[in-house]
């Protein structure tokens, strides 16, 4: 079941990749991403209790997809990864 759910996340990698593309932020998101450590874990907490008030222009399973992210170290590390694979194509 939590492969299906991070398979499904995945699904946000490459619209998130181009949001911090957008503006310069794909390499210091992938450096947090890696660095942070037990920090993802409070920063999801975080995403989870501000749901209500982020922008409605992300649908909500985004938000929750981010949030689970930041919980799973590996996940966060695989997204870190993705990001940097982006920066050399």
């Amino acid at each position: 079941m939590l492969y299906s759910y991070t398979m499904k996340t995945q699904t946000f990698w490459p619209g998130w990749a181009r949001f911090l593309q957008r503006f310069g932020l794909k390499h210091p998101a992938a450096a947090v991403l890696e660095a942070a450590g037990p920090l993802t874990w409070f920063f999801a907490q975080v995403v989870y209790l501000g749901q209500p008030f982020l922008d409605g222009s992300r649908p909500e399973s985004q938000w929750q997809a981010l949030a689970s992210l930041l919980e799973n170290r590996e996940e966060s590390r695989s997204f870190a990864a993705f990001l940097r694979e982006e920066e050399t194509h």
